[in-house]
């Protein structure tokens, strides 16, 4: 594994039995960095981030996230390493929003009952969102239901938190809001993350890196800075992506 590197693909083929959605991919995420995958409809990057979550084993090559070569052996360990925040939320209605924070620590964490829950308070005040705590999420707007699942995303201080999607549905001004609260997290957590969006403003404003895929060639076809994306690819479809034109 490389140096530093939380996240690393080695010459991986996505998809399902019997069916090959990318080939031939190989990068790396390393600690404290956003990278971000992207591409268009259909292109296979939720895919991507289902083998890396565990959910789904690779057709072939190596994929290693927080020190694991992904095996069904491993994925319950896996688990316990990352975190994820669905495209929804994927919050529990029947819950309040500190009851959903609280799930995973008391199915993996050792601490005691006031302690987990000084802990899900804790997630709560880092999303911004410690008034929410005893409300149910359909009384809250869906900007605060994804803050409220990132909050569970961290509840186990993980290596690594995916985000699917996390501006999808949201207007401008609260999707702005979240990106700088990714942002935030990343300084003050020194946490790394990886990112499902096609969202350009969210793209420039908070990624050090990504890598982008396309559904015709079935590969990545370009990984870097957004902007030197951008500015110098020397593929058309690069460009148009970034340009929209």
């Amino acid at each position: 594994m490389e140096k530093d590197a939380v996240v690393e693909l080695e010459r991986v083929d996505a998809g399902y039995p019997g069916s090959l959605v990318l080939s031939d991919i190989s990068f790396s995420v390393a600690g404290g960095e956003i990278f971000v995958l992207l591409g268009t409809s259909g292109c296979g990057k939720s895919t991507v981030m289902k083998h890396m979550i565990g959910l789904n084993p690779v057709l072939r090559g190596t994929l290693r996230v927080a020190g694991l070569e992904w095996s069904a052996a491993t994925r319950a360990e896996l688990c316990r390493k990352i975190g994820v925040m669905y495209q929804s939320g994927a919050l529990f209605g029947s819950m309040t929003c500190l009851e959903n924070i609280l799930l995973p620590l008391e199915e993996f964490s050792p601490l005691k009952k006031k302690e987990r829950t000084e802990r899900a308070m804790e997630l709560l005040r880092d999303v911004e969102l410690a008034e929410a705590a005893d409300r149910m999420p359909g009384e809250i707007s869906g900007g605060m239901r994804k803050r409220v699942a990132i909050a569970r995303a961290m509840a186990l201080d993980p290596e690594v938190v995916f985000l699917d999607e996390p501006s999808a549905g949201l207007d401008p001004i609260t999707s702005s809001a979240l990106d700088d609260l990714i942002l935030s997290l990343r300084e003050s957590k020194r946490m790394t993350f990886v990112v499902v969006t096609h969202e350009l403003a969210s793209i420039f404003k908070i990624a050090d890196r990504c890598a982008m895929f396309d559904k015709a060639r079935r590969t990545m076809i370009a990984i870097g800075e957004p902007e030197r994306l951008r500015d110098g690819s020397n593929d058309d479809f690069v460009r148009k992506f970034f340009n929209r034109g």
